[in-house]
């Protein structure tokens, strides 16, 4: 059953990889993602309806991967590595797959994102969901997206009350994260 929100599971892979190589990498962790969720009611109901109704991939270029994920061993980390650090730091649920066969590398991350991060036609970017609904308030000599910027970053309560409107639109904070988060990234 669909809650009608469109799901998509999206991924990163390195880019030294051959095409078949970053599938075959996303699909080992899809199937960690599975298995990671069992038992996690909430997410169980998520992954579900992905599997059940949408099965979307987008795989994206995660850039470089040199290591484990092991903070222990004092290693630099690749580009991989330190976006699945900035999911965690985000509390972002994902799974990640280590290859064992590349030195168990880190190969893969997934994470399941609803419409709310993607489509943006149907939930702007703040810059244009407040021109769109505040715009006469905010017309002024200056730019309007620097003005909906100000707005963003205001302390003011009556602005921050319009910002957290539009957070709520888009799913809440850790969607606001998603959607920055992903601007960054090219298909791989």
């Amino acid at each position: 059953m669909s809650n009608n929100l469109e799901l998509r599971m999206y991924g990163l892979t390195p880019y030294q990889l051959s095409g078949i190589q970053i599938g075959i990498q996303f699909g080992h962790a899809v199937v960690e993602y599975g298995q990671m969720i069992k038992g996690k009611t909430q997410l169980e109901i998520i992954y579900n309806d992905w599997a059940d109704n949408w099965k979307t991939f987008i795989i994206l270029n995660g850039g470089t991967t040199n290591h484990k994920t092991s903070l222990e061993d004092g290693l630099p980390f690749g580009s991989l590595n330190n976006h699945l650090l900035t999911l965690i730091d985000n509390d972002v649920d994902f799974a990640s797959f280590n290859e064992p066969d590349l030195g168990d590398q880190l190969t893969a991350v997934v994470f399941i994102v609803d419409e709310r991060v993607f489509n943006r036609n149907k939930y702007p970017d703040f810059e244009d969901w407040v021109i769109d609904n505040y715009g006469d308030l905010i017309i002024s000599d200056g730019n309007s997206y620097q003005v909906a910027k100000r707005i963003k970053e205001s302390t003011s309560k009556k602005d921050q009350k319009v910002y957290q409107e539009w957070i709520k639109l888009v799913g809440g904070e850790k969607n606001v994260f998603l959607r920055d988060f992903l601007k960054n990234f090219r298909l791989a």
